[in-house]
């Protein structure tokens, strides 16, 4: 079913108001109202029900070269969305369709279909595409399957297991009969992985004054693999512990991203050439068309309750940026969101 648009739509959003320049403040951010003009034919409306904040948006608020292009001051910023299609001169977009796309951090978008995908709401709740069956999973199954080609029996370290992709990984590796470590700051963060994933062990990475020390005694024989979330000293203990012919699967360096300044690279790290580590980063944007593989391993797990997940909940566009901020204070447990219808 397909209608037309009959007047102009009041869309709030969020801009950049200034790049912040180590910790993003309050004041960086700015409500801002859009009008959207009409649809024409081929174009749909979605009114926004979830946005995902994510670490790697903090990437995008620099001016700078990188794999995506940089948000733009006074411009809304964006990333993944799950809507409804309220209006529609699209035939293969009707309303009612819950659409996944990237126009996060506002109320109302138009699209002609590029980019945008119908997903599945009878079977999961729509918001579980921006998280465990969204690129959040997915980062976790690529980084295990295509960049560490993860072996059974294996033994994993996964720093900031706790969080969107960290808990995913942990429950990859354990569903393929690995030994998993994980770190994370908080009890309750560590209670939910004790409960929930079937951890082998967990460190409290804010507890602890050697975390070295720590890793080599939940992993005396070592570790195989290394999921990096977090950079700096974890990747330091990470290659001290490594195994001979072990891997680095370096997905993201939160520890670094409000630096004032860019921090040294870890000190050991010649253990690269004696321990024969292979260190390679990914983005999984460049890995979508393994998209369908990695739906059709995820469903049964899910099915199964081999994987779990936990949603930090935010509601209000308006409170989207205090969301974001949070992300560097750790007070998100899994996947951070905001409900915005």
């Amino acid at each position: 079913m397909t209608s037309s648009a009959s007047q102009a739509t009041q869309s709030k959003e969020i801009v950049l108001a200034s790049r912040p320049d180590e910790m993003p403040k309050p004041e960086n951010f700015r409500s801002s109202t859009a009008t959207l003009t009409p649809i024409n034919d081929g174009e749909f409306l979605v009114k926004n029900q979830w946005m995902s904040v994510d670490p790697y948006m903090r990437g995008r608020m620099k001016d700078g070269d990188s794999y995506v292009k940089p948000f733009q001051i006074d411009e809304p910023l964006e990333g993944g969305c799950v809507g409804e299609v309220v209006e529609s001169q699209n035939s293969k977009f009707n309303v009612g369709d819950i659409v996944l796309g990237n126009f996060g951090w506002r109320e109302y978008w138009k699209s002609n279909g590029h980019g945008t995908t119908i997903v599945d709401a009878k079977r999961v709740p729509p918001q579980t595409y921006l998280g465990v069956l969204g690129m959040t999973g997915m980062t976790a199954w690529v980084g295990l399957n295509v960049i560490a080609k993860l072996q059974s029996g294996s033994t994993v370290f996964v720093s900031a297991a706790s969080g969107a992709v960290g808990s995913i990984v942990v429950q990859l590796a354990k569903a393929k009969g690995c030994r998993v470590i994980g770190s994370a700051g908080h009890s309750d963060k560590i209670a939910w992985l004790e409960a929930n994933t079937k951890i082998d062990a967990v460190i409290n990475y804010k507890e602890t004054d050697d975390l070295l020390r720590a890793l080599s005694s939940a992993a005396p024989d070592g570790i195989d693999v290394y999921f990096d979330n977090v950079g700096g000293d974890h990747l330091e203990a990470a290659l001290a512990a490594m195994n001979d012919f072990g891997c680095c699967v370096e997905c993201g360096m939160i520890s670094t991203y409000n630096a004032s300044e860019p921090p040294a690279a870890p000190r050991n790290l010649a253990n690269v050439i004696g321990k024969r580590i292979r260190m390679q980063g990914f983005i999984v944007r460049d890995h979508m068309d393994s998209r369908d593989e990695f739906i059709g391993d995820m469903i049964p797990l899910i099915d199964s309750k081999q994987v779990v997940w936990e949603e930090s909940v935010v509601d209000g566009i308006e409170n989207a940026p205090d969301a974001f901020i949070g992300l560097f204070k750790g007070h998100n447990l899994g996947k951070q969101l905001v409900r915005i219808a």
